[in-house]
């Protein structure tokens, strides 16, 4: 999961990222409320940590202006050394999904984020099969049909059609689709992607009479839309 995390300490910044790095996650690191914000309106992530202290832009302000703005799902947890009751309630109420004191724990702050992670993308867990309206996803085998019907997919065509259908309705940036269907590997040609999205969208048929429409989000990246027949 592409995790982003606020804190203006960067030996804990440091932290954090190695802990979650090494959990299978990739996390992106911001010493500036700012800075966050502004890459939050061109990328998308899985998951927000925040600190609640942070000089130019307070988390809770971060916070708000994710809940207004951007998403009500995306899970956020606070990472704070303010840890009186009337702190917890207030940052709860602000949108956070749960609240972790400093120091950092390794064990436990993988589990805050793997509980929230597991209770914001449910179908991230689901094995063997997914069905997504007349489309039947095999996870394990990488096959997919249309109305039972099988089509030729290459790994990476099956990886981004996956990814495409469990973030349904979800603008995801080029980058997000970058590291989840090539991982790491950042040196593929920029039309690579655009090769594969077309390959997608022609092979998996997705036409408003199937139900879903393939959309390019502006100087953005793309999102899956279900289309409901009128």
């Amino acid at each position: 999961m592409r995790i982003a995390i606020l804190d203006d300490d960067s030996n804990l910044l440091e932290l954090a990222c190695t802990i979650l790095d090494a959990s299978g996650h990739t996390c992106h690191p911001f010493t500036s409320g700012k800075e966050m914000l502004h890459q939050l309106r061109c990328e998308s992530y899985d998951m927000l940590i925040l600190d609640w202290q942070v000089p130019d832009l307070s988390g809770k302000e971060v916070l708000q202006w994710v809940r207004e703005k951007l998403s009500t799902t995306i899970p956020v947890l606070f990472m704070t050394s303010r840890s009186g009751e009337e702190d917890i309630v207030e940052g709860l109420a602000a949108g956070a999904d749960d609240y972790m004191i400093k120091p950092i724990r390794r064990g436990e702050l993988v589990a805050r984020v793997q509980a929230l992670l597991r209770r914001a993308y449910p179908t991230q867990t689901t094995p063997e099969i997914e069905q997504h309206g007349p489309y039947k996803f095999e996870t394990r085998a990488a096959r997919v049909s249309l109305h039972d019907a099988p089509i030729e997919m290459t790994q990476k065509e099956f990886d981004l059609a996956l990814l495409l259908f469990r973030n349904l309705g979800r603008p995801l940036s080029r980058a997000y689709i970058l590291e989840a269907v090539w991982s790491r590997d950042i040196d593929i040609p920029s039309r690579t992607m655009d090769t594969h999205i077309s390959r997608v969208r022609s092979k998996l048929e997705l036409r408003p009479e199937n139900g879903y429409r393939l959309a390019p989000v502006y100087s953005y990246g793309y999102r899956l839309e279900q289309v409901i027949a009128e």
